[in-house]
C-alpha cells in the first residue's frame, strides 16, 4: 500500500478547513425515527467520502438487508445500541462498536433497543446519499405509499439493491 498521487500541488498549504460546531442542527429528520446531520457530504469532500450522523428514535427503525455496488459503508456506534447486520447475523453493537461493509457487502441496522441511539455513517468514495434521504423523508413526511415495483426502482437510482 502506497500513498495516493498527489492532489494539491502547491508549495504552500491553504486555509481551507471546514469546521460544524455540535450545536447545528440536524439537516434532515425523517418522520420521527431519525434526525440526520450532513457532516461532510460528497460534494463538500470532491467525491473523497461522505459522513453523517445518524441519530435514532427509540423505535425499531432502519433499512432492510441491501447492498451496493459502487461505495463501502462503514458504521461507528456513538451512543446507545445499535443493531447491525453484517450479512450473516445481526450484532448488537454499543458505542466504539465499528463495522466495514465494502461495496457488495449485504448489510443492514436497525434501534432495537428501548432507547435512542447514535451513530457515524461514512460513504467511500462520497456518493450523493443526500437525495436519496430526502426522497425517503418526502415519502414518510407525506404518507406516499410505493408499490414494490416502485421501491426497486427508488433504490436502484441511488445504488442500493435488496437483499
Amino acid at each position: 500500500m502506497s500513498y495516493p498521487p498527489a492532489r494539491y500541488l502547491a508549495d504552500q498549504g491553504e486555509f481551507s478547513a471546514v469546521f460544524r460546531p455540535a450545536t447545528t442542527p440536524p439537516d434532515l429528520t425523517i418522520g420521527v425515527k431519525s434526525r440526520v446531520g450532513h457532516l461532510a457530504t460528497g460534494a463538500t469532500t470532491e467525491g473523497q467520502f461522505g459522513l453523517y450522523r445518524w441519530d435514532m428514535a427509540a423505535i425499531p427503525n432502519g433499512p432492510g438487508a441491501h447492498f451496493h455496488k459502487t461505495f463501502s459503508e462503514s458504521f461507528f456506534v456513538l451512543e446507545g445500541t445499535v443493531s447491525l447486520f453484517d450479512g450473516d447475523r445481526w450484532i448488537d453493537a454499543t458505542p466504539g462498536d465499528f463495522l466495514y461493509v465494502p461495496p457488495g457487502g449485504v448489510h443492514a441496522f436497525s434501534n432495537n433497543s428501548a432507547a435512542p441511539a447514535s451513530m457515524l455513517v461514512l460513504f467511500t468514495p462520497g456518493a450523493p446519499r443526500e437525495a436519496y434521504f430526502e426522497e425517503l423523508a418526502d415519502i414518510v413526511a407525506s404518507g406516499r405509499q410505493l408499490t414494490p415495483e416502485e421501491w426497486t426502482r427508488l433504490y436502484a437510482e441511488h445504488d442500493q439493491y435488496e437483499a
